[in-house]
């Protein structure tokens, strides 16, 4: 096997400025690149961490008649430093949180949902 990294996660979008801004604003990164595929009438936008070359997020924009319903993305997980200060600052935003509190799961790592624009899960995660 050839692979080394997951290199982007691919979200369909609804609403392409409003996911944009969701994940510069609640999520904290910046927007790297954005263009538009012609022939099958797509416009991308790809998000990452400041100087970061590690995986992206890709934001797919357009007709959804070509593309599948099967293999829906559940969640899309972000590190955080400090899970309480990540909730706190996430509570004065208008977020809609999955369930509103911290979880400590049986290995010690903590974590908590919110819903992003289009309703898929965006998870915040302390090791």
């Amino acid at each position: 096997m050839a692979g080394k990294k997951i290199d982007h996660v691919g979200v369909m979008v609804k609403d392409l400025d409003a996911s944009i801004t969701f994940y510069q604003d609640v999520v904290g990164m910046e927007l790297k690149d954005t263009f538009t595929i012609e022939s099958i009438s797509k416009t991308l936008a790809f998000l990452g961490f400041y100087g970061s070359d590690e995986t992206e997020l890709e934001l797919i924009y357009g007709s959804t008649e070509d593309f599948p319903t099967a293999g829906v993305v559940n969640h899309i997980a972000f590190t955080v430093d400090n899970i309480e200060a990540e909730f706190e600052q996430l509570t004065k935003l208008a977020v809609r949180f999955v369930d509103p509190k911290i979880t400590t799961l049986p290995n010690g790592y903590c974590n908590f949902f919110v819903y992003g624009p289009d309703g898929e899960k965006v998870e915040f995660f302390q090791r």
